[in-house]
Formats: C-alpha cells, structure tokens, sequence
C-alpha cells in the first residue's frame, strides 16, 4: 500500500491543535458562501506543513492577494476556472530574479539580467464527481495545473459529506498526481486501503467534514485515529 499525504481541509478554529498532528497540508477555505470561510490569522505552523487556499471563481488579484498575506503554499481552484484562467493564475505567480551572469565582450564582466522564476505556489484544480465522469475534461488543463483533486459533485463546494464511487477513477487516463477528496472518514479506511494498492498516481487523501463537530472546529480524536488506522497494514 503507498503512503500518501494527508490534507485537512476547511480549517478556522482550532488550527493550531490540528497541526499538532502533523498533517501533510491544511486547507483554508476562502469562499464567503462557505460555512467554513476564513478571514482570520493563520497562526505559526510547522514548516513541512503547507498551506492551502482554496477559492472558488476568484479574481486573479484576489487570489494573488491572499498569497501574499497568508504566504499559501498552493493554490486549489474549485469553480468554474478555465485552463486560460489556470495559465494566467500561473503567471501571476511567477517571481522575477536578478542573476548575475557574463557578458559577451573581451574581458568578461559580470552584468545582471531579469529571468523569470516559476514561484514555488502550485495550482491544484477540483473536478466533482458523482455517477459517472468524462475525462476527456482534464486534457485542457493537463500543461496548466500541477495536480488534480476529485472530489463529490453535489449542493455544496465541497464539504457535501458523502463518497463518490471511486471505481469511475479506474478509467483515469492520466499520469497527473491527484488528490483523493468527498466525505471521507472513519468509515472509509478499508476502501481507502484497497485503492492505495492500484496503481492510480493518488498524492493525497483530503478530509474535511467527517471529521467537524461544527463548520471549521476539527476533532482531532477522530482525525488521530483515522491516521492511525491508515497507517496500520492489514
């Protein structure tokens, strides 16, 4: 069975408790129409622990003034982005450098040059599913994201808190990382097994609501033993 990372997803009051149980990422939900939108501070967290934003139809400024603020570490796209959006956002996010470097006269000397630096921010980009799904819909975004999360196609952005079948991932025809993400919980850890021994480039399991005693506010019980049981071979 592959080790995965682990995302902790819709985080806003107890994040520094969360954290103590070193998570791979936690996700902060920037999105007024969610019940688990966040506007506050971010406190200090663990270097290895990366950020995530997530926004749903957002403006470009919008999001690139969100990573500034909170220093994000990626990107997750979950509205209705084009892969013209994706390319644009991943241009906002590219740092401009000084290299020093030698020009081309008689006796060289050292001159400074602008080259453009992709950022370390990645981008992910959400697709929903619920009985069936054409990939054919990744194609365009292929060149533009880093990776993909799938994730249950219902009311909500996400948060819904039930299971798609994950048997329509067998026919994902890709070689993309993903993330694994829609009401997983407790409940879940034999199927979770089970599709971490195919062969599918699954980077990440993402929980958010199985694991809520309200919107935002985590328990860190359940969470401790849903790590333990993942980790644990059968």
């Amino acid at each position: 069975m592959k080790k995965v990372a682990l995302k902790i997803c819709g985080m806003n009051q107890n994040t520094s408790e969360v954290a103590m149980l070193q998570p791979d990422y936690l996700g902060f939900i920037f999105y007024d129409k969610s019940p688990r939108d966040f506007s506050g501070e971010i406190p200090s967290l663990p270097k290895h622990i990366k950020k995530v934003g997530v926004f749903v139809n957002a403006s470009l400024e919008e999001i690139s003034e969100k990573i500034k603020k909170y220093n994000l570490d990626v990107i997750q796209l979950h509205g209705e982005e084009s892969p013209t959006f994706c390319e644009k956002l991943r241009d906002a996010i590219t740092t401009t450098v000084e290299v020093p470097v030698l020009s081309a006269v008689e006796e060289p000397v050292l001159s400074a040059v602008e080259v453009p630096v992709l950022s370390a921010v990645e981008v992910w980009k959400v697709f929903s599913i619920k009985d069936s799904f054409n990939f054919d819909l990744l194609t365009p975004f292929e060149n533009k994201v880093d990776k993909f999360l799938f994730d249950t196609k219902g009311k909500e952005k996400g948060g819904n808190g039930y299971v798609f079948d994950w048997r329509i991932l067998e026919n994902y025809p890709s070689k993309k990382p993903f993330i694994l993400s829609g009401g997983i919980g407790l409940n879940e850890i034999e199927k979770l097994k089970s599709i971490l021994k195919s062969d599918l480039p699954i980077h990440a399991i993402d929980v958010n609501s199985k694991f809520e005693s309200e919107p935002g506010l985590k328990n860190t019980d359940d969470l401790k033993q849903f790590m333990q049981e993942l980790q644990t071979e059968d």
